[in-house]
């Protein structure tokens, strides 16, 4: 696996084939195997959350999927063969998971978005074998969470549960879990159970998605990604300046 370091994060430059044979064959030999995407926002926490910057340094296989990172990485020298959108990536490790006859559990969300979206997931893999569910409001008894998971039989988890918590679980389970392998999936239950609409394919290829959402919450979310973006920007030109101050030779 291609390794890049950017904005003092160890992250992987795969494509999204690439990364879809990497996990089959972990699952195959049966090895514990713990994956997470990165976006704008995630990167910019990292910087100062020490406990989400370890928790996901631990992870087997770092994705990049926002769009932002994609071309801020290039625009710092890196070589980037293309985004892996964790919500395109999951649907990918489902059809996967189908044709292997993989259990899957999904966790997270609300009671009725989990629900809602393993019925749009059956829907879709009619041969897919859906373990479990669980939503994502159980932090007055994780064990008992943990345990479900286990005795589901199922090999792959996906959780769809903010940062940096479920980052931080998943770190803090993995060894009780039980499965083979595990990926944070952030909103992709909202997406897949029709709660929360994409943004249109040339925003996403334009690192727009950010915007999308705006227009979609701009109460709840402008003054987030405004932060959030500003911050990235700083980062981007520090770490710019910093590699052509860098000695050569």
């Amino acid at each position: 696996m291609k390794e890049i370091s950017f904005l003092n994060s160890r992250m992987n430059a795969v494509s999204m084939k690439e990364t879809v044979a990497l996990i089959k064959a972990s699952i195959e030999k049966e090895k514990f195997f713990q994956h997470v995407v990165v976006n704008v926002a995630k990167l910019v926490n990292m910087q100062s959350d020490k406990v989400l910057h370890e928790s996901v340094q631990a992870c087997d296989l770092i994705n990049i999927d926002g769009q932002g990172v994609v071309l801020g990485a290039k625009f710092c020298g890196h070589d980037i063969p293309e985004r892996v959108a964790g919500v395109d990536l999951f649907h990918e490790l489902l059809a996967m998971s189908q044709d292997e006859a993989f259990p899957v559990f999904l966790l997270g969300a609300t009671q009725e978005v989990v629900e809602q979206t393993q019925k749009n997931v059956e829907k879709l893999y009619p041969n897919l074998k859906v373990a479990g569910i669980n939503n994502g409001y159980f932090w007055d008894d994780e064990e008992a969470v943990v345990a479900k998971i286990r005795e589901s039989g199922a090999k792959l988890l996906f959780v769809a549960i903010t940062s940096p918590k479920k980052e931080n679980f998943i770190n803090k389970w993995q060894d009780q879990l039980g499965v083979n392998f595990v990926m944070g999936v952030g909103g992709t239950f909202d997406v897949v159970a029709g709660k929360v609409k994409r943004a249109p394919v040339w925003m996403q290829k334009y690192g727009l998605e950010w915007l999308y959402r705006v227009l979609q919450e701009p109460r709840r979310m402008f003054m987030r990604y405004l932060v959030t973006n500003s911050k990235f920007a700083v980062l981007l030109l520090k770490e710019k300046f910093a590699k052509k101050a860098e000695p050569k030779g």
